[in-house]
């Protein structure tokens, strides 16, 4: 009888200290692939979290930047160019101005065409 009892208490203290990702934590890791330009490392963090940029674009700044704008300002053209071709044509134009890239600029004015 006592093993029953064990078996659930412990389940229950190493499920109540399972770490939470806290949204600061995830913006600033969000900021810092973006940062590096890794494209690999961003997708996957986004399927790990269950997360998709056109959720999280409006709430994630970066130095005070939109991720696009932030991207544009690193030289990030792998992963600005992955958010432009997920993000809705309505939000790339309205972005379309803080772009800087020229190559980021150019596939934002593809994407706005098609």
């Amino acid at each position: 009888m006592k093993k029953l009892l064990l078996i659930p208490a412990i389940a229950l203290l190493s499920v109540s200290f399972t770490p939470v990702a806290s949204a600061s934590n995830v913006a600033q890791t969000l900021c810092e692939y973006v940062s590096a330009d890794d494209k690999k490392r961003l997708r996957s963090f986004l399927k790990t979290n269950k997360l998709k940029i056109r959720q999280i674009f409006d709430a994630v700044q970066c130095n005070g930047q939109n991720l696009l704008s932030f991207a544009s300002s690193k030289n990030a053209v792998k992963t600005g160019t992955l958010m432009i071709n997920k993000l809705p044509k309505s939000k790339v134009k309205k972005v379309l101005a803080s772009i800087s890239s020229s190559e980021l600029n150019a596939a934002a004015q593809k994407r706005i065409s098609s």
